[in-house]
């Protein structure tokens, strides 16, 4: 598998993947039609499908024009399915699907959405995560509440500790210093938030992460964490309420 990254927007991450053998090409999202045709022309490559996570203008803006452009088939959650332009087919939880050879498992993730979805490539140890989990964050909720969102996350926790994290948001910066609030003597948080702030001042992306860095830095994965929760003076607390109030914190920040 190849992986094209660039920005969107302001901040929105764009992914093409593409699969040589077969000539696939699909684009994560679609946040703007420009950006995201120009990156495959970069590349040499047609855009033959649209892996849509959710509903908000930033991830489908770019759905029929490139539709139109490229004739690419849109996959796109069942539960947003009338909000998502241009959608041929509608995927649920547990469902999967093959891209070329490589076989495409589909989560389900409610919380920053009622619907959102992740894109797994088990075998290639990928996950494109969208707004559900960013390097050292999580998405806000919109749609649903943080018990929900914390499970959509307790989902995401349980893949292989190497698998390659794509994100839908350059929000890592803020992310990392917010993170330091919560978990202030985490000495690998102390480090990566060091790494990121140097990245950022050279203009480099922080995409991707892996699920091993954000399970042992980023805060939304750490609400059982005992430092943690004394922290917040929360150790009598249920998991989803620590999480809750972490959420609440970022949300204040």
């Amino acid at each position: 598998m190849e992986l094209e990254v660039f920005l969107c927007r302001s901040d929105n991450f764009g992914v093409l993947v593409h699969d040589p053998e077969s000539g696939l090409t699909a684009s994560i999202d679609a946040p703007e039609e420009a950006a995201v045709a120009a990156a495959a022309k970069r590349r040499g490559w047609k855009i033959s499908h649209i892996f849509t996570t959710h509903h908000h203008t930033d991830h489908v803006e770019g759905n029929l024009a490139l539709k139109e452009q490229f004739g690419c088939e849109i996959i796109g959650p069942v539960n947003e399915a009338v909000a998502i332009p241009g959608l041929d087919k509608s995927m649920a939880d547990g469902d999967s699907f093959l891209f070329g050879d490589h076989m495409v498992n589909v989560i389900e993730t409610p919380g920053h959405t009622v619907g959102h979805i992740c894109y797994h490539f088990a075998d290639d140890k990928l996950l494109f995560a969208a707004d559900t989990l960013f390097a050292l964050g999580c998405g806000r909720l919109l749609e649903r509440p943080a018990a929900d969102m914390w499970h959509s996350l307790q989902k995401l926790a349980v893949l292989p500790d190497e698998t390659a994290i794509y994100f839908g948001h350059e929000y890592t910066l803020s992310n990392a210093r917010f993170a330091l609030t919560i978990d202030p003597d985490n000495e690998r948080l102390k480090t990566r938030a060091a790494e990121i702030e140097a990245l950022r001042a050279e203009g480099r992306f922080t995409i991707p992460t892996t699920l091993g860095l954000e399970k042992d830095t980023n805060p939304f994965l750490r609400a059982a964490d005992p430092a943690i929760r004394r922290n917040l003076l929360m150790e009598s607390k249920t998991n989803e309420e620590v999480f809750a109030e972490i959420r609440r914190r970022k949300d204040n920040f």
